[in-house]
């Protein structure tokens, strides 16, 4: 058994489906949906997520990824989740006209398996393939990278199954941003960091609920930013040189915020390698304090996007990034972290890896 083996197994046995520059695809992660009730950790986004999901995503002919943690199985019976978000189900399957719509499970709902009158059966499966312009793009939701989570009737699933039923429902505990601890997150995005640079591919997870593009969390990607401004501020004339100035106060003033919002541990760097190769990309999750994020792949383009409520809230970084838009007049605004071209993307891998 090598160190990727259950990953490789992935690679060969998934399902394959060809995407090219007209494709449009949506991948989310990690809703943890509930009972409804108070200790249901989605309920607070559920609103939020159908509104983007019905008039954004299915209007424009995306197809749809879920990519595991989608039910909150530790926790909760699926027939009481079943019963809350029914329409959401009805919902999800209407996808299928758009292309396709695929359910991957990840280790809070992998007992769906078990399930054979569950709703969205069909669509339920371990992992996707999808293959654009010859080059793959593998999307699993990531505890596969732990020997100690993949299998669910290990020591370790069997206890975290009891803590979260019988300790955190009970008492309300609630993880809105951090999945288990950060050097066990990093280690998971670590493995498949590796993996991915082996197969030269791109590896879309969920499960650490960390947002990463490109293998870089927020925290790296404005620390970088930074340096690029910086390395391009000696050789630009005045006029560019006062809006670099501008530019570098708003990515250190991100920066502080970043710091005082968060525990440092948990900013901890997504950087593996002195060179970041962009094999590893994260869609976060959906039960975010303020809104959810998603990655879009659109028109031979890749993103990382946030949907809140909290418009003007959402100061945007950089160049590359966009400012809030509202979705109609539904004063819900999507704003885009980072995008670039899979073009560009797959040969970085190809060169670097």
């Amino acid at each position: 058994m090598t160190r990727f083996s259950n990953l490789e197994r992935l690679l060969r046995t998934s399902e394959t489906i060809g995407i090219d520059r007209a494709s449009r695809v949506v991948v989310f992660s990690d809703l943890h949906l509930g009972d409804g009730g108070r200790n249901d950790e989605f309920r607070h986004n559920g609103q939020l997520f159908e509104t983007v999901l019905r008039q954004r995503y299915l209007a424009d002919g995306f197809s749809l990824v879920l990519n595991g943690d989608i039910e909150e199985l530790f926790k909760f019976d699926l027939q009481a989740i079943a019963s809350a978000w029914d329409g959401l189900y009805d919902l999800l399957l209407a996808f299928g006209r758009n292309g396709f719509f695929r359910k991957l499970y990840g280790n809070h709902d992998q007992a769906l398996l078990d399930h054979h009158d569950y709703k969205l059966a069909s669509a339920l499966v371990e992992s996707l393939a999808l293959r654009y312009e010859g080059q793959t793009l593998l999307l699993f939701h990531g505890h596969q990278a732990s020997p100690f989570l993949n299998e669910p009737s290990s020591v370790f699933s069997r206890s975290l199954f009891y803590i979260l039923r019988y300790l955190a429902r009970p008492f309300g505990f609630r993880n809105y941003s951090v999945s288990y601890s950060s050097r066990k997150r990093f280690a998971i995005e670590r493995s498949v960091y590796d993996f991915s640079n082996r197969f030269k591919l791109i590896s879309i997870i969920g499960h650490t609920h960390r947002p990463l593009f490109e293998s870089m969390s927020k925290l790296d990607y404005l620390n970088y930013r930074l340096e690029e401004l910086c390395r391009g501020y000696a050789p630009a004339d005045a006029a560019r040189r006062q809006a670099i100035e501008a530019e570098i106060d708003e990515v250190r003033a991100e920066l502080e915020s970043c710091y005082r919002n968060g525990f440092r541990k948990s900013l901890r760097s997504g950087r593996y390698d002195a060179i970041a190769i962009p094999s590893i990309f994260n869609s976060g999750c959906c039960i975010g304090k303020r809104g959810l994020t998603a990655i879009e792949i659109e028109a031979g383009m890749i993103r990382l996007v946030y949907w809140t409520r909290d418009g003007h809230r959402s100061r945007s970084t950089g160049e590359r990034l966009n400012q809030p838009e509202e979705l109609g007049q539904s004063g819900i605004y999507r704003v885009v972290l980072n995008e670039d071209h899979l073009d560009y993307v797959f040969s970085r891998i190809r060169l670097l890896a």
